[in-house]
């Protein structure tokens, strides 16, 4: 069941508070039911009028493991659970986008490294998004505390964030990416069909979002490209392929476990309300 009242902590959101969706529990059309009357998130994955996957609904990233994230980033997590945060609610690579590597693979350029570390180590202050910016892509897409929502027509699939009240549009009408875009936060994003796969390719970001929590930083080269399998009718495997050779030595990839959140919806958030944190964040 989703959260009652949940706040992200300080180190990477400020005091933004997410709240149940609105319509919770409102029986969506066309799921698929058990006998008891809950969502079968293992029928057959539904198809679009085009004969497409359909990939609307509202989605969370898997939670990481039990004990993973501890075992990984022990002086960060303590961090988040200081603040009352469970850190099992976040995927590792949202708070490392690198931390499949060993330390001595890896893929990261000296500039890029200075930065990152200078990024780290006033992560609680200068983070985008304690500054109540957009957290961008693709910390957006692994951020399992808060969910995202697809709707998909034939010629646009648009992505709305709820951490961030953003949102993304996926153009599927053959165009092709702009060749001199004016940097965005969310950069422009086309997509295709590779069978049963959304393939979505996106450029044109600003310089300004950190790839991960911990201040891994990425230029306006940045190229993502992201790759949606609807599996079956709850479960979403989602590949992320980042390119930054300004950055980086070579691309990288991660992939995660999307979970629909069927009978649900998002919520609006606006970190700028309310917000009494950042004036009391120790700025050593």
């Amino acid at each position: 069941m989703r959260r009652q009242i949940e706040r992200l902590g300080v180190v990477f959101a400020g005091a933004l508070l997410c709240a149940n969706g609105q319509w919770l529990n409102y029986p969506a059309p066309g799921t698929p039911r058990t006998r008891d009357g809950k969502a079968n998130l293992s029928a057959k994955a539904p198809r679009a009028s085009n004969g497409k996957p359909d990939l609307s609904g509202v989605w969370q990233t898997e939670f990481a493991p039990p004990g993973e994230n501890e075992r990984l980033f022990g002086p960060v997590v303590r961090e988040y659970a200081v603040l009352g945060d469970d850190p099992q609610t976040f995927s590792k690579y949202f708070l490392n986008i690198l931390s499949d590597f060993k330390p001595e693979d890896l893929p990261i350029r000296p500039s890029a490294e200075e930065l990152y570390q200078k990024n780290n180590a006033r992560r609680g202050t200068d983070n985008p998004a304690t500054l109540c910016l957009p957290q961008g892509i693709p910390r957006a897409d692994v951020f399992a505390y808060a969910p995202f929502k697809i709707i998909q027509t034939p010629g646009l699939i648009a992505v709305m964030y709820e951490v961030d009240n953003t949102h993304r549009q996926i153009y599927m009408d053959g165009r092709k990416l702009p060749a001199d875009p004016q940097p965005a936060w969310l950069g422009y994003s086309v997509g295709r069909w590779d069978g049963d796969i959304l393939v979505v390719d996106s450029a044109g970001f600003n310089d300004r979002s950190w790839l991960d929590s911990m201040g891994h930083p990425h230029s306006e080269d940045l190229r993502i490209q992201e790759r949606f399998h609807r599996r079956d009718f709850g479960h979403m495997d989602l590949a992320i392929t980042v390119e930054d050779l300004k950055m980086y030595t070579k691309p990288f990839s991660i992939k995660v476990t999307e979970i629909l959140l069927p009978d649900s919806d998002i919520l609006e958030t606006v970190c700028n309300e309310n917000e009494k944190d950042r004036a009391h964040i120790d700025q050593k």
